[in-house]
């Protein structure tokens, strides 16, 4: 298997003890992927336990240490056991990435309470709850690093208005976490993905397609990223590099926020500037692969 292309030097996390909730896929996959190959013990945290378990069996078959606890991160109780057990099977939490979460498009009139209160649970309270008791049951003794992936939800999130409400309260979240938690030697930062060419996408109905086509014409770099663009800025808030970073939300847009009506990126949107080596795709993982609906599909 070809070793994930990382930028960072060997042996980063060698000793180190990382949950990653939403390893089974997307972002949290190919995150596992790059930090396992960083010599991390990497704990996948998810719902699927045949997803995880194949997660794990690729980042055994490169030569990584991965393990898997199957998780409600919504359900109190389920948390408290599985950062247990990570500490039984360890003895240590160095690092907690808060990747899991889910959505569903629909305009706000539309949601039900129930599907209101499921996405919200899902983005922010699961997260609440894994770094709560990363924090209570080990980083307060000992300090550690928590990364929270939440949203390009600047301004507005429409069509997902439940899923931007909890990210802008993680956003929250961590902002305040940051600050209470600092006194502990825990830092507390968050990433904002932009469109990012993930599984993820593929989970949207069919009536999706064209909008997910289409949006990297509303991104100044006009082109979407790649899950190893965004796993990347994560390894680094997980990192030494990082130790005066705390309380920050980087994004990882190519600039969508700023894209004004009316103003035009100068090029067509068909001309990604690839070749442009300031702004090229980075591939560093291996295993990813192009969401179908992205592929040969038209506007």
């Amino acid at each position: 298997m070809t070793a994930y292309r990382t930028i960072f030097r060997p042996g980063l996390f060698a000793g180190q003890v990382t949950i990653v909730t939403g390893g089974g896929s997307g972002i949290g996959r190919c995150t596992a992927h790059e930090l396992a190959a960083l010599g991390a013990q990497v704990v996948l945290v998810g719902r699927n336990a045949d997803k995880l378990e194949a997660v794990r069996a690729e980042i055994g078959a490169a030569g990584g240490h991965a393990s898997s606890q199957v998780c409600d991160i919504r359900d109190e109780a389920a948390v408290q056991a599985t950062v247990r057990a990570v500490l039984e099977q360890y003895g240590r939490i160095d690092a907690l990435l808060n990747n899991a979460g889910g959505q569903y498009p629909s305009a706000l009139k539309d949601i039900s309470q129930k599907g209101w209160e499921t996405v919200v649970r899902t983005n922010l309270t699961g997260g609440f709850l894994m770094a709560r008791e990363c924090l209570t049951q080990w980083m307060q003794q000992h300090g550690g690093a928590v990364v929270n992936i939440v949203a390009d939800m600047w301004g507005s999130m429409p069509g997902m208005g439940h899923s931007g409400a909890a990210r802008a309260g993680m956003v929250s979240f961590t902002e305040t976490a940051a600050l209470e938690w600092a006194q502990y030697g825990v830092r507390v930062n968050a990433v904002a993905p932009g469109y990012v060419a993930s599984s993820g996408m593929d989970h949207y109905p069919p009536e999706m397609a064209p909008i997910l086509r289409g949006a990297a014409k509303g991104v100044p770099l006009q082109r979407m990223a790649t899950e190893a663009e965004i796993s990347a800025p994560i390894v680094f808030l997980l990192s030494a590099a990082a130790s005066f970073i705390t309380g920050s939300v980087l994004r990882v847009d190519g600039g969508r926020p700023q894209m004004r009506a009316g103003w035009s990126t100068g090029k067509d949107a068909t001309q990604t500037g690839d070749e442009r080596s300031a702004v090229k795709p980075f591939d560093g993982f291996p295993l990813a692969v192009t969401p179908k609906v992205l592929q040969g599909g038209k506007d």
